[in-house]
């Protein structure tokens, strides 16, 4: 069992993504005020995971110390690992997900932490990509249940 460490979102892709000590999930189109927020949504893009462990882990082999809301995740887990939930269905507090694929690091990502290994190291530990299953509210320290 884990919890949830941060929420971040953002508005669009020009902005920054901002933490958040909650956020509506709605069944189907995302996280309330996310830019993926839609109607009918595609079911890997509607709420997005990450590890802070593997977090951590990067920050120590690149010698860096880059917040955990800039890996561009929308929640940020402590004490359960996520790749193995992939196919699975869990709760993130009240809110049933279901997990499509891994969440592997694009080049904007790598861009924007000027490093030149960035998806290389994430690749497999950059976090997961779920559908929301049912809607709700998640808080910040809500358990996470698979």
């Amino acid at each position: 069992m884990g919890k949830v460490l941060e929420i971040g979102i953002s508005e669009n892709k020009s902005s920054k993504i901002v933490n958040v000590n909650e956020v509506e999930a709605i069944k189907g189109k995302g996280l309330v005020g996310e830019k993926h927020f839609k109607e009918n949504n595609k079911k890997r893009i509607q709420i997005t995971l990450i590890e802070i462990e593997n977090i951590n882990h990067y920050n120590k082999i690149t010698g860096t110390q880059i917040p955990a809301i800039n890996f561009l995740r929308n929640i940020v887990t402590e004490g359960i690992r996520l790749n193995i939930l992939v196919g699975k269905e869990f709760f993130i507090g009240k809110v049933k997900v279901r997990a499509h694929d891994l969440c592997r690091p694009c080049k904007n990502l790598q861009e924007s932490f000027q490093q030149k290994n960035t998806v290389k190291e994430l690749l497999y530990t950059g976090g997961l990509r779920c559908e929301i299953l049912s809607s709700g509210k998640i808080f910040i320290n809500d358990q996470i249940i698979s």
